[in-house]
């Protein structure tokens, strides 16, 4: 086993414990083949609103909340922000939980002095979504889509596939929904920019993206349903969004190449 990637912070969301579409393997991969000074857990972790309607909850699903826990434990700052399928933790912001702090929102400064807001995003739906029909159309495409993208993926697995999105190849097919997600960023750099920062980092709408919006970064770090992506700031202070399907395929390759390499 190849000794872990180490990077001054990562950021992820939009995880979904709880139901059949998280790839939590995949980030209990990532978590157990990366150390970082900082752990963000940008909202939508676990998926609340979900579990108070049916309980799934595989072995992966524990061991990756024990794996966060030990990395607080170990020294790894983890601060979590309740997104709006977990929103009942928001109750909770101010406290910490097994070395975890919960907050609304947070400020992140880079190795290089950029102040980043850190939040889910949700808070800015009502400045994107005009019309009360497009939410609830988005809401009902997005979870035939997530059926259609299950199916296919077993698919996949028979024939000894890898994993591929087949959800996020048809999301950008709608152009509602890529309209969405230009207003949504639009929106969250306009905040940035509003309250003084130089960029922000959010995840909520399944769209793993970095790009400049005039004075302000925008960061979106994905999630694990669709994309299993992460934002990831080096010791410089850059910050790169990565997919953990390509990272984990060059790893593979490394470890190949240099099978007596051990964690230290």
């Amino acid at each position: 086993m190849l000794e872990p990637v180490k990077y001054r912070s990562i950021f992820i969301s939009d995880v979904h414990l709880g139901t059949l579409d998280c790839q939590s393997n995949l980030l209990l991969d990532f978590l157990e083949s990366t150390e970082c000074e900082s752990l963000y857990l940008v909202g939508d972790i676990i998926d609340m609103q979900k579990l108070t309607k049916a309980v799934y909850w595989p072995k992966e699903n524990s061991e990756l909340i024990n794996l966060v826990f030990r990395k607080a434990k170990r020294g790894t700052r983890v601060v979590y922000i309740p997104g709006n399928h977990d929103a009942a933790l928001r109750n909770y912001v101010g406290n910490h939980f097994n070395g975890v702090e919960l907050k609304d929102e947070d400020v992140h400064v880079t190795a290089q002095g950029q102040r980043l807001l850190v939040i889910h995003g949700d808070c800015l739906d009502e400045v994107v979504r005009s019309m009360d029909w497009l939410v609830h159309l988005g809401d009902k495409l997005y979870s035939m889509i997530m059926v259609m993208s299950r199916y296919y993926l077993y698919v996949r697995r028979l024939f000894g596939s890898s994993y591929w999105s087949f959800a996020a190849f048809i999301k950008y097919k709608f152009k509602v929904a890529v309209k969405y997600i230009e207003r949504f960023e639009s929106a969250a750099a306009r905040l940035s920019l509003e309250r003084g920062f130089d960029g922000i980092v959010c995840g909520h709408i399944h769209h793993p993206n970095k790009d400049d919006h005039g004075e302000v970064q925008y960061l979106n770090t994905g999630d694990w349903v669709e994309h299993c992506t992460a934002l990831v700031e080096d010791e410089t202070g850059q910050l790169f969004l990565i997919n953990w399907l390509e990272m984990k395929a060059m790893l593979e390759r490394e470890k190949e190449s240099f099978p007596d390499q051990r964690v230290a």
